[in-house]
């Protein structure tokens, strides 16, 4: 039976072999830079030009050599002969500044040849059509950004594993970057198990129940990246059940089936799995609360997930399990990728030594800025209320007999 921790390290690397050291990330693929966001690069970007590409002015004023103005004030002005003028868009080539000679210039302007600063027009004077007087003195570099500032020709942009963010899109659009080489995203089938399922928009005849899992599944799989893929419900049927996980595989890179994955005389799950040619099983059974019952395994580097019927322990397992292989699969590390935040637990939280116990908490302010108040939103596995009521997820290590109360814990944020 494996914990979270013979997956990926959580805290420092385990003594045991990892089982995502089984697996591989995807490989990549080019995308457009405007269909980019959220992927991860999976080449290093070299910038090819200067960013920015010339010497601009960040303030409306006077392009000017900034030793012109030292140590003038607003009793004893400096005077600068104005030579031309500079429009955002237009080319400054043409201007070579002089001692004593300035440019008016706009915002995002080039600066002339020779010119390091630019006056602000708050503190200048205009004396006639050419001379201006200047109350503050500048230093060089003052006001402008520099060809290059940025980004010089040959420097490193991005590194490889970079998820791209709009600001990094940005940065690659500014240097005429399209196209970009990202880890392909992985594609995962999900499927729903047991007869007593019927799709959600259907009413349900006596004995039945609306199936959860699939739209939960497929929400989970595409906000941590990947493609959700629909493949239904399959009915309690060994045959059946094997036909659609293998057809499923031929294009998925990652197969979830929910439902089926315990021990008892209708659970195919683990069969299935051993009957799909070339499967290998990782493990049956995590010691997780909830969520015990969990299957992983591989065929080359695909992976079969069998996850828990009930839609908090699919969830869990999901958020412990399927996403940190995601991630991996999309060339970010094997981590969970949730935000945490520092809580105080409201009441006690028991739990039994030997298992990892991830239970769904409520939080809520306290004045004076100390750390919000954890409450257990307690339930049985199969009600989904209390998944809606949930903030996130409390982690209560196999080694820890419980919190108790008013201990200042770390609390998982759902995303």
């Amino acid at each position: 039976m494996k914990s979270m921790s013979d997956f990926f390290p959580m805290k420092s690397p385990p003594e045991s072999v990892s089982l995502f050291a089984e697996f591989i990330p995807l490989a990549s693929e080019m995308v457009p830079l405007s269909m980019a966001r959220g992927r991860v690069l999976a080449e290093e970007i070299v910038s090819g030009e200067a960013l920015p590409p010339f010497s601009r002015s960040t303030m409306d004023g006077y392009a000017v050599r900034a030793a012109d103005t030292y140590g003038c004030s607003g009793l004893e002005e400096a005077l600068v002969t104005v030579i031309g003028e500079i429009a955002m868009g237009t080319s400054s080539q043409a201007l070579c500044l002089q001692p004593g000679q300035a440019a008016r210039i706009a915002t995002g302007g080039e600066l002339p040849a020779m010119a390091d600063a630019v006056v602000m027009v708050e503190v200048t004077r205009p004396l006639d059509n050419k001379t201006v007087a200047v109350s503050r003195p500048v230093a060089p570099g003052e006001n402008i950004i520099r060809a290059g500032e940025d980004y010089a020709p040959g420097a490193v942009v991005l590194r490889r594993g970079s998820r791209l963010r709009p600001q990094e899109m940005g940065v690659l659009s500014g240097l005429g970057v399209v196209s970009v080489p990202v880890h392909r995203r992985p594609r995962v089938a999900i499927l729903s198990t047991g007869d007593e399922l019927v799709p959600a928009e259907q009413t349900p005849p006596p004995g039945k129940i609306r199936d959860i899992n699939s739209t939960t599944l497929a929400a989970l799989v595409e906000e941590a990246g990947g493609i959700a893929i629909a493949h239904g419900i399959c009915g309690d049927d060994f045959e059946n059940m094997l036909a659609v996980c293998t057809e499923a595989l031929v294009e998925a890179d990652v197969l979830l089936l929910s439902g089926g994955s315990s021990r008892g005389r209708r659970d195919f799950t683990h069969q299935v799995f051993s009957a799909i040619p070339h499967a290998q099983m990782l493990t049956h059974g995590v010691s997780v609360r909830p969520g015990k019952p969990t299957i992983l395994a591989r065929q080359g580097n695909k992976s079969l997930f069998g996850l828990p019927g009930p839609a908090a322990s699919a969830m869990v397992i999901f958020y412990c399990f399927v996403r940190p292989l995601l991630r991996y699969y999309s060339g970010l590390g094997a981590t969970l990728g949730l935000s945490s935040i520092r809580a105080t637990t409201a009441q006690p939280f028991p739990s039994a030594i030997g298992r990892e116990e991830y239970v769904r908490v409520q939080l809520s302010p306290q004045d004076g800025g100390a750390p919000p108040l954890a409450t257990a939103v307690y339930g049985k596995s199969g009600l989904l209320s209390p998944l809606v009521r949930a903030d996130g997820l409390l982690p209560i290590g196999c080694e820890i007999e419980g919190f108790g109360r008013g201990v200042e814990v770390s609390v998982l944020l759902f995303p």
